[in-house]
């Protein structure tokens, strides 16, 4: 575990909330070498209590309250990434292309720019009902629905958004919640984030700069490997 960070030292979300401000970049679970991670900093016990204390409900309050964008970003992945530090990520990792150019070039995939074009127009849209809208709701089309939300996480056109919970008929809890979608232009503008000014060896060397003094150069190093950093 990276030093000051100690395994099983978390146990609020407060706390968490100033670890990722700080070091800009922490996935839920191990991923980066010689880095913290969400289920190694806080107790296994509290995970799915339902409490104010279990992790697994903090992942959707950081992008709820405008703390941190969160989404499988990277090698398919849960990660947050600060609100300080998510401009400049959306541009160093991001796709510069849209969709529609990627798909012209056979860069994305017909699902991905359905999807996105469907996430475009319903903000915070989630996944039961994205799936009817995508006319994708049958069970062999599951995997190729599954594999467009994370192409799309991946090229940092959408992010989750948070988590709708199924409820019955009487609003009563029922079934499992659902994740929900929407735009990265979309979150950051209701978050009040500006895009980063710069082009993507800009934002590659912001990036380094936060991360220099802070992280460990294994992090360091696996990370410019992981997006195909020079």
């Amino acid at each position: 575990m990276y030093k000051g960070y100690e395994k099983e030292s978390v146990i609020t979300f407060g706390e968490t909330a100033e670890i990722v401000a700080k070091i800009g970049i922490l996935p839920l679970a191990t991923l980066i070498p010689e880095h913290p991670s969400l289920n190694g900093l806080t107790k296994a016990e509290n995970w799915h209590t339902g409490s104010e204390l279990d992790p697994w409900s903090w992942r959707v309050r950081f992008p709820g309250e405008g703390l941190a964008g969160y989404g499988k970003f990277v090698k398919k992945k849960a990660i947050l990434v600060s609100r300080e530090w998510f401009p400049a990520f959306v541009v160093a990792v991001g796709s510069t292309k849209s969709i529609e150019e990627r798909y012209n070039d056979g860069l994305a995939s017909r699902e991905a720019v359905t999807l996105l074009q469907i996430i475009r127009e319903h903000q915070g849209i989630d996944t039961r009902i994205l799936r009817v809208e995508a006319d994708m709701k049958a069970k062999e089309k599951k995997t190729a629905f599954d594999n467009a939300v994370t192409e799309l996480q991946a090229s940092l056109d959408i992010v989750i958004s948070g988590v709708k919970e199924r409820q019955n008929a009487e609003g009563e809890k029922n079934g499992w919640s659902s994740t929900s979608f929407e735009t990265v232009s979309h979150w950051m503008e209701d978050n009040g984030l500006s895009a980063f000014e710069g082009d993507r060896e800009d934002a590659k060397a912001w990036l380094h700069s936060k991360m220099n003094g802070i992280w460990s150069p294994a992090a360091i190093a696996w990370t410019n490997k992981a997006f195909s950093w020079k």
